[in-house]
């Protein structure tokens, strides 16, 4: 290699470097500090796929509701999208959070007028392929999006009933813990917490009473907002979020300088709320797809509308097969569980797989606090 060849490349090396810099820099990340910090892909990702002899979930299975018993089995709630088009609830256990042996034959949970069923006309009219139709997963509506928390004897669940984007509502419902041991699917009657003429995504019930009251985080930008009730089992009042419509900024010159919504419920830790979420870095030039990804924040144990740390890089990334052969450039952790020591994050890839990733809690709560005070 003659010398001039050396020197060109040399100056490459150091130009690509100063750029690496820069643009570590300018997504609130200076790079004099090692801030890297990545969950673990399980490595037999996906968990659950389609299957493509059942009808019912054929078009896809991810974004899973997750929670555990008393005896340490892990259990789902995954969305299932059918060769109609709607969304239904699969379920799947496993005795170790890693490996999801059972998995139920039918949906465990399906939609109904009103509370989530769509007008047929729209699902099997003229217009049954016209995609202006589709909401963020793909389908024509249904049940979607779980999340789970369990309260004393009893798992409740939230979801997304969506029948067109004229309709876009969180519901609630709840089964007993015993009646999912024993495989009784006996649901109470939904009802809506939201109100209608809005979108409402992504709302969370906090796993335990926040100074007293029941309480649901119902939007995490511009601001974290929680509403507090004295009961869940069957609130006889809409309840109210102050978000504007539409996708939000987030923070500038960070990763998540666009909010799209909270993750799994909240988990309690030494350190506060552990909250996950997703976001998109709308400046990023290497940007795959939809660009979603996953980051952590911890809220005031006394007022979780309070964010005290929050991730200065994402924790999670779609760059695996499994998060783009869906919808490319997806990874949306909508359950989450704690197990001995580690953080078990389930997580819909490419709105098509359930996957796993996990991290022990005390290495993600550490980075947090040395990494991301606000």
């Amino acid at each position: 290699m003659s010398i001039a060849i050396f020197i060109s490349l040399f100056a490459f090396v150091l130009a690509a470097a100063a750029f690496f810099y820069a643009y570590l820099a300018s997504r609130g990340a200076p790079a004099a500090e090692v801030r890297r910090f990545r969950l673990n892909r399980h490595a037999k990702n996906p968990v659950i796929s389609p299957l493509p002899v059942r009808e019912w979930e054929l078009g896809g299975t991810f974004n899973p509701a997750a929670f555990k018993d008393d005896e340490g089995r892990v259990h789902l709630l995954y969305r299932a999208i059918g060769a109609d088009g709607i969304s239904r609830i699969g379920y799947a256990s496993s005795e170790d959070g890693l490996h999801f042996t059972e998995r139920s034959q039918y949906p465990v949970f399906q939609p109904m007028p009103g509370l989530g069923m769509p007008d047929p006309a729209k699902v099997y009219g003229p217009r049954h392929y016209d995609p202006s139709y589709y909401t963020s997963g793909g389908g024509w509506g249904g049940s979607e999006d779980p999340r789970t928390v369990r309260i004393g004897d009893r798992v409740y669940m939230t979801y997304v009933a969506f029948e067109g984007w004229e309709s876009v509502r969180i519901a609630l419902t709840s089964i007993g813990l015993d009646d999912i041991k024993n495989r009784r699917w006996r649901w109470r009657r939904p009802f809506m917490i939201s109100p209608p003429g809005y979108v409402a995504k992504n709302w969370l019930l906090f796993p335990e009473k926040v100074n007293g009251k029941f309480a649901i985080i119902t939007s995490i930008v511009p601001k974290v907002e929680v509403e507090y009730v004295d009961s869940i089992d069957g609130l006889n009042t809409y309840l109210n979020s102050a978000r504007p419509q539409g996708v939000q900024p987030g923070r500038k010159d960070f990763w998540d300088n666009r909010m799209r919504g909270a993750g799994p419920p909240p988990l309690k830790t030494d350190k506060g709320w552990l909250l996950l979420y997703h976001a998109i870095d709308k400046d990023d030039p290497y940007k795959h797809g939809v660009g979603y990804r996953i980051g952590a924040m911890i809220l005031d144990p006394q007022d979780p509308t309070k964010i005290l740390y929050r991730s200065p890089e994402p924790i999670l990334n779609p760059e695996m097969h499994y998060e783009n052969d869906g919808k490319p450039g997806v990874v949306y952790a909508s359950g989450a569980v704690i197990l001995g020591q580690n953080l078990m994050v389930y997580y819909g890839g490419g709105d098509r797989h359930v996957c796993i990733a996990e991290t022990p809690l005390d290495k993600l709560l550490d980075w947090l606090v040395k990494y991301g005070k606000v």
